[in-house]
């Protein structure tokens, strides 16, 4: 059963780690493979550069906008879907473990995970602009 009392702090927890881990993430791609490196990544696999801009700006948009509960649940679905995305075109030809060469594709699968179990649970508590309930 889920504890009514403490589930809207859970969906926070959850929320705010996610928000932190984008920015992180995509902070390792401005500051340190460069966007022009990212940039030539996205080419090395065939996808278009507008792509690879895309992809920073959810990434930092949408960590932004986790962390602050901005329609939460929403965001998460992109979000998810890039993670998924990143499994198909990078890291699921490296094996399971994310310690693999190249990096597995363990760590994006959990991650994932953690996006929909954002979208199913909803906003959390002390979200700026919550989803609307339809219930």
């Amino acid at each position: 059963m889920i504890k009514q009392s403490t589930a809207p702090y859970a969906a926070l927890l959850l929320r705010v780690s996610l928000g932190i881990m984008f920015l992180a993430h995509v902070g390792l791609k401005i500051f340190v493979f460069t966007v022009p490196g990212f940039v030539g990544y996205f080419a090395s696999l065939g996808l278009p550069a507008i792509l690879a801009y895309a992809v920073i700006a959810l990434e930092l948009l949408g960590g932004i906008a986790l962390i602050l509960g901005i329609y939460a649940p929403l965001v998460a679905i992109p979000l998810a879907l890039e993670m998924l995305g990143t499994i198909v075109l990078v890291h699921g030809a490296n094996g399971w473990l994310f310690t693999n060469k190249g990096g597995g594709w363990e760590y994006p699968a959990f991650w994932t995970v953690g996006l929909i179990a954002l979208f199913l649970l909803g906003d959390g508590a002390m979200a700026l602009k919550p989803q609307r309930s339809r219930a």
